[in-house]
């Protein structure tokens, strides 16, 4: 299931978001992206369309089985990525940064040894 960087950190963004809140809403992403509500609403309409959300009839936005799959994976690659460049020295700010860049572009392979060396030398 390959669908593009933007729509990964939507969904990505959701599930954070409702990590925190019960109820997450569209203004809830744009506050938590920056993003311009045009924008934000047109996304989470498409990838409702494609079946990774659900919107209610009051306008709260949750992941489906689909989407949680993609928003679970990108989570951890972050979550894993950002703690390993942390643990090397990385300030925690640009850790954050520069997981969200680096967490959409590797391979399975890659990530699942990064993953395996952070379990095995970094988590506590």
């Amino acid at each position: 299931m390959v669908i593009q960087e933007s729509a990964e950190d939507y969904l990505e963004k959701v599930l954070m978001l409702s990590k925190q809140k019960a109820n997450v809403r569209q203004t809830d992403i744009c506050d938590a992206t920056g993003y311009a509500r045009p924008s934000v609403s047109v996304a989470i309409r498409k990838l409702a369309s494609e079946g990774y959300l659900e919107i209610s009839e009051l306008g709260a936005i949750t992941l489906t089985d689909k989407g949680h799959e993609i928003a679970d994976k990108i989570y951890e690659r972050h979550t894993v990525i950002s703690e390993l460049l942390v643990a090397l020295g990385t300030d925690p700010d640009v850790a954050m940064e520069d997981a969200c860049k680096i967490e959409h572009d590797l391979s399975d392979e890659t990530f699942s040894n990064i993953k395996k060396y952070y379990k095995e030398h970094v988590e506590k």
